[in-house]
This record gives C-alpha cells, sequence and structure tokens, in this order.
C-alpha cells in the first residue's frame, strides 16, 4: 500500500474514532476527556517537510473542529504539533539516522526510549495547548496542571493500546530509488 493511501486512511480513521466514538465518552474525572487524534500527526512520514506537515495539521485539526462543533479549537494544537515535531526529531536522533533509513517514527525505527519522549513531550504539549485554549485561562492553576497530567495519562494510555493493537511495520527505506 503507498504511503499516501496509508496516511488517507489513517486521517479518516483517526477524525471518525475520535469524533464518533471518544468524543461521546462522558467526562471521566474533572472533565478528563479521551483524546488520541493527534497520533496521526506524530506518525506522518519523516520526508515531509515542515511546511507540509502544517498544512496538513491544520486541515486534519479543522477536520475534527467540524465534526466537534468547536471552531479552531483543535487546529491550533494541532498545528503546534506539527511545527515542533521536526525540531524534536532532530533532538532525539541524528538526521541521517532517521530519514536515511525509516520511512516514519515508530518503536522499531527510533527506539523505545526515544520514541517514549517523542510521544510524551507531544502529547503533554498538545493537551497543554488544547486545555489552554478551552478555557482561555489559566484560573486555578493547580486544576489546569492536573487537567493536563490526567488528559496526558489517558491520552498516552490510548497511544500505547494503539500500538499493540496495530502494530506499524518500520518500513526501511533504500537508496536505490
Amino acid at each position: 500500500m503507498s504511503s499516501l493511501l496509508k496516511n488517507i486512511i489513517r486521517f479518516v480513521f483517526f477524525i471518525l474514532v475520535q469524533a464518533f466514538v471518544l468524543d461521546k465518552v462522558p467526562p471521566l474525572h474533572q472533565y478528563v476527556k479521551p483524546i488520541f487524534y493527534f497520533l496521526f500527526i506524530l506518525w506522518l512520514p519523516f520526508n515531509i517537510n515542515r511546511s507540509w506537515q502544517m498544512i496538513i495539521a491544520f486541515v486534519f485539526g479543522l477536520c475534527l473542529d467540524y465534526f466537534s462543533g468547536t471552531p479552531g479549537l483543535h487546529s491550533i494544537p494541532c498545528v503546534l504539533i506539527a511545527y515542533l515535531r521536526p525540531f524534536l526529531l532532530s533532538i532525539l536522533l541524528p538526521r541521517e539516522t532517521t530519514e536515511t533509513s525509516y520511512a516514519e517514527p515508530s518503536i522499531k525505527s527510533l527506539g523505545t526510549v526515544p520514541y517514549g519522549v517523542y510521544i510524551l513531550l507531544l502529547t503533554f504539549i498538545h493537551n497543554s495547548c488544547l486545555v489552554f485554549i478551552e478555557w482561555l485561562q489559566f484560573g486555578d492553576f493547580v486544576f489546569f496542571i492536573g487537567k493536563v497530567a490526567a488528559t496526558t495519562g489517558v491520552s498516552l494510555l490510548l497511544i500505547f493500546v494503539t500500538e499493540l493493537l496495530f502494530p506499524r511495520k518500520a518500513k526501511y527505506r533504500t537508496n536505490a530509488a
């Protein structure tokens, strides 16, 4: 299956699961919602440049905003993590290792610890931005941090369950193309 087709299927899948399954789940505790749609952005291939990543993330966020009825709420955090993603990848791994060896981020392509740090940091940043935009103020700072931490914990749990249920083969790219 081509990379474009695979990513189109992921695009539709993540939006449908978030909009029609996870958004229907009642808040767990103090408005903690399960969120994992942004995993689509984290799984984008290495060879997409930053501008296209941000455009894809914006369109992805707008589609989710359309289904959830919240204009702009999901677009901003999606664009933010799409912007920060290349910086984080360049810090975690040498450029020649990721871009010439594997097609997309995964546990096999990055390694367990770098992939865990990658997922943890971008999940925390996404959820912090999302919660802040929902409130448009900090209000009670302890409650804000608690909500971000709890939402991040639930999101990480969903991400790792998704990784276990749908293992991705780390596609090795060759230079013979």
